[in-house]
């Protein structure tokens, strides 16, 4: 959570020169990263219609994932808006790009933070009151699945270039996982991982593993995230749970991920009247998983998925928006 609060600090603090008085706006030829996510694909289609159907904007959308689309804003200033940027994900070139104004953020996105951890599905608590940390839920490998038919009940884990697989990995060691009866199963990709949840909700079998909100499977699959027990360390955080391989590691706790848009420093001088709209704009992690979900469900894409939002949900973004331009949105929409 310290991490979290330090992070609304910083882009408080940079958000304050990106909020000048509003001004004709001439946006042409902008460019979105549309990551390789749901919830950031969602994200980019959502501000490439509101700024092109309510401020005339031409936006083209730059496919990519969290490392490029990083590098690239913070040297070159392109693309000129990144949506969702999960802080934790910071680098020394971005800092740099950051203090030199060559880059900024808005609002937090997801105004309660992006939520990662240890889950379990909520028919597994329903059954076992209390059982609401790591630790209880390994004395019971007797209540979940393993990963492959006969072998022992896994910790499912992430993909490999994901920056989770390390934390868990290295949690699952200092936990003593492997002596309480768990196998560390790594996952080939995002879809293996969600496949094992939808396994366990079909045969109604315990699964544990790394999770995190919003996605659509949660907002299909009820789970709760359970308690390591501690509070946060950031600083062995730092030097050892996010560690590949950390020779000793401690136990410790998923932060709270602040999570930001990315807007390039060019961006912020040209575009104030825009720059009001991405200082405002914020939405919750259930009603992400909930247009996740539909999407999920109706098979669409981060397109339709922004267009039934804007839909579905006007309460949400007419908020962000001064009245002239949300009508322009419903009009066109």
């Amino acid at each position: 959570m310290k991490s979290y609060v330090a992070a609304l600090s910083l882009a408080s603090a940079v958000a304050l020169f990106s909020g000048a008085a509003a001004a004709e706006t001439d946006c042409r030829d902008l460019t979105i990263a549309e990551l390789n996510w749901p919830s950031a694909g969602l994200a980019a289609w959502v501000d490439k219609l509101i700024m092109e159907a309510g401020y005339g904007c031409t936006v083209s959308l730059v496919e990519g994932d969290t490392n490029s689309a990083v590098a690239s804003i913070a040297k070159d200033g392109k693309p000129d808006i990144v949506p969702e940027f999960w802080f934790e994900s910071t680098t020394p070139a971005l800092e740099e790009a950051v203090a030199d104004k060559r880059v900024a953020f808005g609002a937090a996105l997801l105004n309660e933070g992006g939520v990662q951890g240890w889950w379990m599905p909520k028919y597994i608590l329903d059954a076992n009151p209390g059982m609401t940390t790591v630790q209880q839920a390994l004395q019971h490998p007797e209540l979940f699945m393993p990963a492959e038919e006969g072998g022992k009940p896994a910790v499912f884990n992430c993909p490999e270039g994901w920056a989770c697989r390390a934390s868990t990995e290295n949690l699952f060691r200092a936990l003593d996982a492997e002596e309480a009866g768990f196998a560390l199963h790594d996952v080939k990709d995002a879809a293996a991982l969600d496949e094992s949840i939808i396994r366990a909700f079909e045969g109604k079998e315990g699964w544990l593993g790394y999770y995190w909100a919003p996605t659509a499977l949660l907002g299909n699959h009820p789970m709760v995230k359970l308690s390591f027990g501690v509070e946060f360390s950031k600083e062995e955080w730092d030097n050892c749970t996010i560690v590949p391989a950390c020779p000793d590691p401690k136990l410790n706790t998923y932060p709270v991920s602040a999570v930001y848009t990315l807007i390039s420093g060019d961006f912020v001088d040209e575009n104030p009247e825009l720059m009001n709209y991405f200082n405002t704009r914020s939405w919750s992690n259930g009603m992400v998983s909930e247009v996740l979900a539909w999407m999920d469900e109706e098979e669409a894409g981060n397109e339709a998925g922004a267009r039934h939002f804007l839909a579905n949900y006007p309460d949400v973004w007419k908020a962000w928006l001064p009245e002239d331009i949300a009508a322009k949105v419903a009009g066109k929409i």
